[in-house]
Order: structure tokens, then C-alpha cells, then sequence
């Protein structure tokens, strides 16, 4: 049982190696570079970084700067990682870029005017990446800007443009048209920029097949467990596992509520065990009603998630206080907590609480005391 009676997270950083081999594979010699934006998906940025490279990954996405920042200085010296910083760059960020040796992927025109500048002042190429919308309207210069400055003799003076990269807006739909008209506009786009390699697929894309692999794929969420389709996926293991323990064992008769706001009434008289955990570890609330945890070798459905506590169906299960409920995991999967909460298993991950216990298993887990110091 974990201390003080705590919620505990296990990180399995050989299962993340596991899926790193399997979207490897999939990738069909396509560069795998993994994402460790929001500190690896709520994982540990630097623990899951360190033991990808050690897997063969020598390219990173991260988000933001600061992020970038954090995993240079984590990976350390010895792992020369290209890491990429999905927000670009903006005025008076470039020293910082140069100084962590991190590449801004560019997104906007004001974003490539900033960087030649800062380049012109360096006095040397920088090296920078080039997102190009191709439908998903969220990020990166248009088809038209692209060929434009594909065009230009002077917008892209400095810069040594290595990637042009776009994102899927609807890759966990294999059926859905719009994945071939973004693939369409990005192979044009690409074409524009005949000496950068080039990089469409996330985790999903990398299953649509080779035609939208191109040079480089970039998993994020198939890292983790959570299955391209947004469903489990038998081909990747779970890497987080979160268990916590039962706190109290009650009958609880027809027609009786349970717990804020009276909107649970139990349509039988159940046995009802509260366990040490809620929405501050991780267990999303909306879940309730849908949602699962795995005790006694079956599913026991979620009846209430509160901040701290929740409760579950046990039926006739025996069961002793501590005992651990798994709530994530080989049994609770990532993506049917997800579906239940009507969110995506991105959210679930990231959303996870560091209130209980974090502790890596697997080959290269770091120190406990390297992982209090990191937070």
C-alpha cells in the first residue's frame, strides 16, 4: 500500500520503449521523433527524453521554450538531441534559442521576419523549421504565403530552413477525406522546399500509410499507450498505471445518494467501496457513469469522482481495506477513461496529479531523489 494511504503513479519506461520499437516499425524508415511537450504528456520530460534517445530518438518536439529549455539541460551534454520548439520564434527570443541550441519551427510571417533578423545580427545561418497550415487552421503560415516565400530571394536570407512540417486535423479518422486533401497541399507545399526533409504524421498519421509518413513522423500520444484511433490499441502498452487504495467498504441501500449535488441515486442496494483518489490525482469527474476501475479481476463502474475520493460498484467482490484499485492502467485503459470523460486521452495523461506518488519502473529510471528534485 502507498504510503499515507496516497494515490501512486507508476511510469513504465520500458513500455514506452515498447511503443517507441512499434511506431519505429510502423514508420518504415521514416526519422521518429518523439513529442515531450507538457513535460512528456504529464510524464516526465527529461526521464521519458533520456530513455528514448537511449531507444535510438534523436529529434524532440516540444511546445515551448522554456520546455526546450528544460529538456536540453536535462538530456545533458552527452545527448546532442535536435530538439524542436513547436511555438517559433518571436523578438528577443533568439538568444535563447542559440544558447540551448533548440530549433524554432516556424509559423507565421512575423515569426520568419523576426528570425531573419536575429540571424542577419548573429552574423550566421540559423536554423529554423517551417509549419505550413494545410487545413487544421490552428498554426502555420498558409499554402500561399509558403510559395511566396519559396519565391522570396530575401525573406528567408539566414535561415537554414531543414523541416517543413504540417498537422492532421482528423488522423484518428482514417475514413475521413480530409486527411487527403491536407496530404495534397502538404506534398505542394513540400515541393516548394526541395533541400528540408518533411513531416505530416503524429501518432495517428504514422497508421494512414506510407503516403503520409514522408521523412520524419512525430508520435506524441501512441508514445504513451493511448491508441491512434482513440481507442485501445493492442499493438502499445500502457506506460502510466495509477492505482490507489480503498479507504472504506459501505452498503448502500436502494434509492440513497451518493455524493455532492444528490445526482446519483443508486437504482439498487450496492456495495460501494471509497477509494483514496479523485480529479486532484487525475480521475477526470466527468467520467462518472461511464467510467471504470479494475478490482478483483473485473471492471467496477465509477459511481462518483469527487477531489479527493471516489466511488465504486464492487458487487459481491471480496474486499479489504488498502487493497489497490487499479483506475489506469493494462486493465483501465487510457482511451476508455477518456471516452467516458469525453475528452481524449492527451487530456487524461496530462491532467494527471502529483499529489501521490511518481514512481519510474524500468531500464534508466531515474533516482527517486533526482525525481524530487525535478518536482
Amino acid at each position: 500500500m502507498p504510503s499515507e494511504g496516497l494515490a501512486r503513479l507508476n511510469i513504465d519506461l520500458d513500455a514506452l520503449a515498447d511503443n517507441f520499437r512499434v511506431l519505429t516499425a510502423e514508420a518504415a524508415g521514416a526519422a521518429v521523433a518523439p513529442v515531450v511537450k507538457a513535460d512528456g504528456y504529464g510524464l516526465g520530460a527529461v526521464a521519458v527524453g533520456r530513455r528514448l534517445w537511449a531507444e535510438g530518438a534523436r529529434s524532440f518536439f516540444v511546445a515551448r521554450l522554456a520546455e526546450g529549455e528544460a529538456l536540453r539541460e536535462g538530456l545533458g551534454p552527452e545527448r546532442a538531441a535536435a530538439i524542436h520548439v513547436l511555438d517559433g520564434l518571436t523578438t528577443g527570443t533568439g538568444p535563447r534559442f542559440v544558447a540551448a541550441g533548440l530549433t524554432p519551427v516556424l509559423s507565421s510571417l512575423p515569426q520568419i521576419s523576426a528570425a531573419a533578423t536575429f540571424a542577419r545580427n548573429l552574423g550566421r545561418p540559423l536554423t529554423v523549421g517551417l509549419h505550413v497550415d494545410t487545413g487544421m487552421n490552428r498554426q502555420g503560415v498558409t499554402p500561399a504565403e509558403a510559395h511566396a516565400l519559396a519565391l522570396s530571394t530575401d525573406r528567408l536570407r539566414g535561415l537554414d530552413l531543414e523541416l517543413v512540417i504540417s498537422h492532421l486535423g482528423a488522423g484518428a479518422d482514417p475514413a475521413d477525406p480530409h486527411n487527403r486533401r491536407q496530404l495534397e497541399r502538404f506534398a505542394a507545399a513540400r515541393a516548394l522546399f526541395p533541400q528540408a526533409r518533411a513531416s505530416l504524421a503524429a501518432s495517428a498519421g504514422i497508421f494512414l500509410g506510407p503516403d503520409y509518413r514522408f521523412d520524419m513522423v512525430r508520435p506524441g500520444v501512441s508514445l504513451y499507450g493511448g491508441g491512434p484511433q482513440e481507442r485501445p490499441d493492442a499493438r502499445l502498452k500502457p506506460v502510466a498505471r495509477l492505482t490507489a487504495p480503498i479507504l472504506d467498504i459501505r452498503t448502500v441501500r436502494r434509492g440513497e445518494r451518493l455524493g455532492y449535488g444528490a445526482k446519483v441515486v443508486l437504482e439498487q442496494t450496492t456495495r460501494v467501496a471509497v477509494v483514496g483518489a479523485g480529479y486532484a490525482d487525475g480521475v477526470i469527474r466527468a467520467a462518472r457513469g461511464g467510467g471504470y476501475a479494475w478490482f478483483a479481476g473485473a471492471r467496477r463502474p465509477l459511481l462518483i469522482v469527487n477531489m479527493d475520493l471516489l466511488a465504486i460498484d464492487i458487487g459481491e467482490a471480496e474486499a479489504q481495506i488498502g487493497e489497490l484499485v487499479e483506475l489506469l492502467g493494462a486493465h483501465a485503459h487510457l482511451d476508455d477513461l477518456a471516452a467516458a470523460a469525453g475528452t481524449v486521452a492527451h487530456e487524461v495523461l496530462v491532467r494527471l496529479g502529483r499529489r501521490g506518488e511518481r514512481v519510474y519502473i524500468g531500464q534508466d529510471a531515474p533516482p527517486l531523489g533526482e525525481l524530487s528534485r525535478r518536482g
